[in-house]
């Protein structure tokens, strides 16, 4: 794993990035897809986790085992998670900072890691992803940005938040090109799972067909561990040809 630190003149701070390289990266001259995902100090560090952590080197090397080789661009969060992530405001907790967040991914982050790593720098072969909060910006940045997101996958995320304007939104914007995961554990409580579910109906209605995976996960709850056991079926469906 290689940290970064990189500026963002749009949040007007420096964020900390973690970037994992496929195994056999050095010995090859091979480009890779780019996987942008979110709270990247949840994914391998028990130290720096905050609710566990998505063991990713573990996924990693399983997906490499069965053929797919990724660079995972892991973005800490600060303390102003909740306002990055979310698009819109909620009435309780404010928010709605997430077009600057999703500019300095797409115009400031993307452009660095694709000039340091051997990246495909394509949408086609770019994903953003992310948990809960995490999982509500990638369906934000998604829609967007397609042409630099070309897949999301957005695990549990937190549909509550700014809610009727979150789902107008989605209603009134065209529908990227091009896949989505989309998941919940049916433990999350009944308005995230039918939230959930009303987005995937929302998604059916304007046409996606086959482009969305769609799993309600029995027994799934709303934590690290749930998520670690979910994201690599996640990203085999949104970057395997």
């Amino acid at each position: 794993m290689i940290r970064l630190d990189v500026w963002s003149p749009q949040r007007r701070k420096h964020r900390r990035v973690d970037v994992y390289l496929p195994t056999r990266y050095d010995g090859r001259r091979a480009r890779y897809p780019v996987v942008y995902m979110q709270d990247g100090q949840n994914l391998a560090d028990p130290s720096a986790a905050f609710a566990g952590t998505w063991r990713l080197p573990d996924v990693l090397d399983d997906l490499e085992s069965r053929g797919l080789e990724v660079i995972v661009v892991g973005i800490h969060n600060t303390r102003a998670r909740m306002a990055e992530y979310s698009p819109f405001p909620d009435r309780t907790h404010g928010g709605g900072a997430a077009e600057s967040y999703v500019s300095f991914i797409a115009n400031t982050l993307k452009p660095r890691i694709d000039r340091q790593f051997r990246t495909r720098r394509i949408a086609a072969e770019t994903v953003v992803a992310g948990s809960s909060m995490g999982g509500l910006f990638s369906l934000y940045a998604w829609f967007r940005r397609p042409r630099v997101f070309g897949h999301a996958a957005a695990l549990s995320p937190s549909l509550w938040y700014g809610r009727d304007r979150l789902f107008d939104f989605f209603d009134s914007s065209a529908l990227p090109p091009g896949r989505l995961y989309l998941d919940v554990g049916t433990e999350e409580g009944a308005v995230t799972l039918r939230d959930a579910r009303a987005l995937k109906a929302m998604l059916d209605e304007k046409g996606i067909d086959g482009r969305v995976s769609y799993l309600e996960d029995d027994g799934g709850r709303h934590e690290e561990e749930a998520w670690a056991r979910r994201i690599g079926a996640a990203l085999e469906f949104l970057l395997r040809r």
